[in-house]
C-alpha cells in the first residue's frame, strides 16, 4: 500500500503525490484487468492489436533516429 506523509499541512501535495503513487504502483491497471471476464478469444485478439500498435510505433521511431 502507498503511503505519503503530509509536509507543512499541505494536504493537496500530500494527495496529488499519493495518486502519483498509486498510479506507478499498477494497482489501477491491474484492477481494470479483473474487473470482468474477458474469453481467451477476445483476449488474443486484444493481445494481438496491441503488439501491432508497438510494433508501428517501434517501427516508427527506428525511422526517426535512421533520418
Amino acid at each position: 500500500m502507498a503511503q505519503v506523509t503530509v509536509k507543512n499541512g499541505n494536504l493537496d501535495g500530500a494527495i496529488k503525490r499519493y495518486k502519483q503513487k498509486l498510479a506507478r504502483s499498477g494497482v489501477p491497471s491491474e484492477a481494470k484487468k479483473h474487473d470482468a471476464y474477458d474469453k481467451p478469444g477476445v483476449r488474443r485478439r486484444k493481445a494481438k492489436k496491441e503488439a501491432i500498435k508497438n510494433a508501428r510505433k517501434n517501427e516508427r521511431k527506428r525511422r526517426r533516429e535512421r533520418d
